[in-house]
């Protein structure tokens, strides 16, 4: 929200509409008791500053006391420093108040502590409610700030460590082509090009179009057909429209590396089966590649690096929206990846959220 042209956070939005509406009411009820009685209503004018002077008591008490002198030293010395100004502040308001009313409101007998006290210690206990209150909440929104920067760090972390592995093996099939088709290197090169400025430039945000994802994906598989040509059997279906949604970028290709990396070389009539669906609101992507059993790299294709990755991904950015499947079954390895997707309007929102929050 913006109030002059500056832009306030929703906490201090609320703040000020709370003490605007606490301490109206706290100005405005013995005014609006006096009623009829015009020597009462005087009465509740001239205590005006007076009241006003329980502004810095609550601030004292809900902004220094408890964020400084509880959370640094504990509960024995902010009560006793509680009570300190308390007593300080009482002994204040009496001084300030036979200083303020004219002579002919004061009571120059005695002192009726009760009248004195009562209005203190309310606010007194008005100010530590509200102060803790406010406090865990502080405690709460840095702890999510420390859980976000957190998760942001390791999802990077995590990318970063996408990028080595995809160039060495795209490099391993670009090199195969010059050595062998020098004429097939530079269209492949360019496709390479594509799919670096996709991998530098996209994929950097934290949700990205699938529609973009997915055309990255079949780059990535038609740089494959072209260097295996007729070699691997590689089958890539496609259905629904991808256009609506985000996802999370990267996401798809550590599956595909793995089945070329774990399907092809070692298997018979080598097959590499890719199928993605777009379906209310969900994506469905699987990978298919046959196997042999004595192949000596298929113990280690559940427990490589990259699905290490991709697992840990899934459970920062889908924590509760997403079921991945990893088995061996006659011959054939299968990854099955189900997850709910994020609408790309929803997923801009989002992210101009943290930014702001980051801001």
């Amino acid at each position: 929200m913006k109030v002059f042209g500056k832009k306030i956070s929703n906490e201090t939005l609320w703040t000020l509409v709370f003490h605007i509406v606490l301490w109206s009411l706290w100005l405005g009820l013995p005014i609006m008791n006096a009623g009829d009685n015009e020597r009462m209503r005087q009465f509740a004018f001239y205590l005006i500053p007076v009241t006003l002077t329980h502004i810095p008591f609550f601030l004292v008490n809900s902004e220094w006391l408890i964020p400084k002198i509880f959370r640094k030293r504990g509960i024995g010395a902010y009560l006793i420093s509680l009570l300190t100004i308390t007593a300080a502040f009482l002994f204040f308001r009496v001084w300030f108040k036979s200083v303020i009313l004219p002579s002919d409101f004061q009571n120059h007998r005695h002192i009726n502590w009760l009248f004195e006290v009562s209005p203190v210690l309310l606010v007194a206990a008005i100010s530590t409610g509200y102060g803790f209150i406010t406090y865990l909440l502080r405690q709460e929104q840095q702890q999510q700030q420390l859980e976000q920067e957190r998760m942001r760090s390791e999802l990077s972390f995590l990318r970063s460590q996408i990028s080595p592995h995809f160039m060495f093996n795209v490099l391993n099939s670009i090199v195969y082509l010059i050595r062998s088709k020098s004429d097939m290197a530079e269209p492949v090169t360019l496709k390479l090009s594509e799919l670096m400025r996709y991998m530098l430039y996209e994929s950097e945000a934290s949700r990205v179009p699938l529609a973009k994802e997915i055309e990255y994906l079949k780059n990535y598989v038609d740089l494959q057909k072209v260097r295996f040509e007729d070699d691997v059997d590689i089958r890539l279906q496609i259905e629904g429209e991808p256009q609506s949604f985000s996802v999370e970028p990267m996401l798809m290709i550590p599956f595909v590396e793995n089945a070329f990396k774990h399907g092809v070389g070692w298997t018979n009539d080598p097959v590499i089966d890719i199928h993605i669906q777009i379906q209310n609101s969900r994506l469905i992507f699987s990978v298919k590649n046959k196997i042999t059993a004595d192949s000596p790299e298929s113990k280690e294709f559940s427990s490589g690096i990259g699905l290490q990755n991709v697992r840990r991904r899934l459970q920062l950015m889908y924590p509760e929206t997403h079921q991945l499947t990893i088995r061996e079954m006659n011959g054939w390895f299968d990854v099955e990846l189900m997850l709910k997707l994020d609408h790309r309007s929803t997923a801009s929102n989002l992210e101009v959220a943290e930014l702001d929050q980051v801001q």
